[in-house]
């Protein structure tokens, strides 16, 4: 018996599946309308309607290249490896002479051999990460191993960005881009910030706070005149008075939960600070301790205040005075607010970008995207008739969809990213004339219109899937080993593909088949 062929389903649409298309092309619309209004329109608008942020190649700004100071890194490193092996010995009473630091390794010599055991297992528990060797004559060399170095290098680059990130924030740039290049350089791209010198400023300031004592009765200049265990530290205001201060941290800086502008009694700007609770406590021992004494408050290796310890501290607050202006107790609050740079930054490259360039590029963008829409609108109607003017209505939903997407997502529109459009309406067009030419060749084969018509979305999209998915993986390689424009086009190409194989595969198919439903035809018109 002959079997009767059957008509292919896939191409009918129910009530709700229409519903459902039109919803989705509607909402992406809508967060695509803020980027067509006026910036006085936009303000009424609810936050969660906003318009896509432009990049730093379109909206001008500031391009800052910075590289950190890794040669800093290692001599920290070096000097708290010294002053933990002088605190593990001094805990345990144990007597050395002769200790010292240089290159990647600490020296010290035990004079009482009966004690080298001793010591060796007090550094041990102290910096077991650490290799110790036993030399002559009770000497030891403690060396930081290259693992361990560059575990710490490591460290203090991605810890170095995001400080820098939360600085910025702070500061109230909008959609900076802040990133990592190489082993040690950061990139900052700051959109709209025409002059970033108090951005530099505040990025390039290393903020590292912390509470020393001053060595009582000590004065000096030379550093080896100094008592053992302490170090000059200059006076910010005045750098030709140095104080002598003990290398030990009372607090770190690190403790600090807020910091805050303030005024003080006498009417000059002050910055209030508090501690978390081991910070706090550790504040309230020092002061309880050494009642009478002076507490040098040390940023970044200078003394900005030195009081007198009047009385016990409490609380786990207290205030920074100096000779502050305004806006320097601002950002000394948000630079300790934000936490200190584990290492000082060197700026190797600064640009300046003018908006006009960018308006030049905006400019030329929307010229090729309007071009390339007109040129396609021309040519699918003449080429494929009513079915053209289907995929122009596609086409049409697809840049309100990506543009809505973008805008929803909270992209940052480069000029790759414009380009990513461009390319995007052109895959998008293209999954139409594969859809149609299939439907074309079916017909003349003799099948059904119902048949030659649900033939050529089902034979199609193995096709279109195959090659969108090939476009989507270099996408996501693009944004995940790019950076900067390469990212930026990434990010377009890839929701450019997801919204063009939706237009193509869903709002084509639901205009087909009502054209099939409504109009009856008897003939493919193409």
């Amino acid at each position: 018996m002959a079997s009767v062929a059957r008509p292919i389903t896939t191409l009918q649409y129910s009530g709700l599946k229409i519903g459902i298309v039109l919803a989705i092309t509607l909402l992406g619309i809508l967060f695509a309308l803020p980027n067509m209004l006026s910036e006085k329109t936009r303000s009424i608008l609810p936050e969660w309607l906003a318009p896509m942020q432009l990049g730093l190649d379109l909206q001008g700004g500031s391009y800052l290249l910075l590289e950190v100071d890794l040669v800093s890194v290692a001599n920290e490193q070096l000097v708290n490896l010294e002053e933990t092996v002088r605190g593990a010995l001094r805990e345990k009473r144990l007597g050395y002479r002769n200790l010292r630091s240089t290159d990647a390794e600490v020296f010290v010599t035990i004079p009482d051999q009966t004690e080298t055991s001793a010591a060796r297992s007090a550094i041990r528990d102290e910096v077991p990460e650490m290799e110790i060797e036993s030399l002559s004559n009770g000497r030891f060399r403690i060396t930081i191993p290259d693992k361990v170095r560059s575990a710490q290098a490591s460290a203090a680059v991605t810890q170095s960005l995001e400080i820098i990130r939360r600085r910025i924030d702070e500061f109230g740039t909008s959609e900076p881009s802040i990133q990592r290049q190489g082993s040690d350089r950061i990139i900052v791209e700051l959109p709209g910030v025409g002059d970033p010198e108090r951005v530099k400023d505040l990025i390039g300031q290393t903020a590292k706070l912390n509470f020393h004592l001053l060595e009582p009765g000590a004065v000096g200049t030379n550093p080896r005149d100094l008592p053992p265990g302490t170090m000059l530290v200059p006076d910010s205001e005045t750098p030709e008075i140095t104080h002598v201060v003990r290398r030990r941290v009372e607090v770190s800086g690190e403790r600090l939960t807020d910091a805050q502008p303030s005024f003080g009694q006498d009417g000059r700007p002050i910055v209030s600070f508090r501690f978390d609770t081991v910070g706090g406590r550790k504040f309230g021992q020092t002061t309880q301790n050494n009642v009478g004494q002076r507490l040098a408050i040390v940023l970044d290796n200078s003394v900005i205040s030195a009081p007198v310890i009047n009385s016990p501290i409490i609380g786990g607050s207290g205030m920074i005075e100096g000779q502050f202006t305004l806006e320097g107790v601002q950002d000394l609050a948000l630079l300790l607010r934000a936490g200190a740079l584990p290492a000082p930054l060197n700026f190797l490259e600064e640009r300046t970008i003018g908006p006009s360039l960018g308006a030049d590029s905006i400019i030329a963008g929307e010229f090729a995207s309007i071009l390339g829409v007109i040129l396609v609108g021309l040519f699918m109607p003449i080429a494929y008739f009513s079915f053209g003017i289907f995929a122009v209505i596609a086409l049409t939903a697809n840049i309100g969809l990506l543009i809505g997407v973008l805008s929803f997502v909270g992209a940052t529109l480069t000029l790759p990213g414009i380009a990513g459009i461009v390319l995007t309406l052109g895959m998008a067009v293209d999954a139409n004339v594969l859809i149609y030419e299939r439907m074309r060749d079916e017909f003349k084969s003799g099948r059904t219109l119902m048949n030659s018509l649900g033939s050529g979305f089902q034979a199609a999209f193995t096709t279109i899937l195959d090659a969108n998915i090939t476009g989507l993986i270099a996408g996501v390689l693009l944004f995940f080993l790019g950076s900067g424009p390469v990212q930026g086009f990434a990010v377009t190409l890839t929701i450019g593909i997801a919204t063009s194989m939706f237009s193509a595969l869903m709002i084509t198919r639901m205009l087909v088949w009502l054209w099939f439903t409504y109009a009856k035809p008897q003939n493919l018109p193409i």
